[in-house]
């Protein structure tokens, strides 16, 4: 069994923070069930001090009017779904298991296009931080791919 380089239990261990930020999101979605989600976002937009008449909080409002019980499960169960991905593929890093390597490589490349895209349209500062890790991933992961494979010539 081939043991995992500290980068690789790194990478492990901001999966595993995935995980966890998307499970309690999903737990939070639940408690929202069977109360007036409209009027926590109506409260939520003042207290963050934004206009609920522009762009991105308008949009909330509207979404926060058609969300429904049945909506609420649903969005939990995908991000319990998500998060147990992020812990399958934790574990796999842990424990340098190449399946997990390539992965995190492959799902950490996905987003990247998203993420310029995304800092084209509107820069922030969660963007640049979202596409410099997964471009690191990346990096991480293909390392560890290729030095395997070179590794296995010899």
């Amino acid at each position: 069994m081939s043991h995992a380089s500290g980068k690789l239990r790194a990478v492990a261990l901001i999966e595993a923070a995935k995980g966890i930020i998307v499970l309690l999101v999903g737990c939070g979605l639940l408690t929202l069930i069977h109360k007036d989600v409209q009027q926590y976002a109506e409260q939520l937009i003042p207290h963050l001090h934004l206009n609920p008449a522009k762009g991105y909080p308008h949009v909330f409002m509207d979404l926060a009017g058609q969300v429904t019980d049945s909506r609420l499960w649903i969005l939990a169960s995908a991000a319990a779904l998500y998060a147990l991905v992020r812990f399958i593929e934790s574990y796999g890093l842990w424990y340098a298991r190449r399946w997990a390597e390539w992965f995190a490589a492959l799902s950490g490349g996905i987003y990247i296009p998203f993420e310029i895209d995304g800092l084209l349209k509107h820069a922030s500062w969660l963007t640049l931080g979202a596409l410099i890790m997964n471009v690191v991933i990346v990096l991480i992961m293909a390392g560890e791919l290729f030095q395997k494979d070179r590794l296995s010539i010899f």
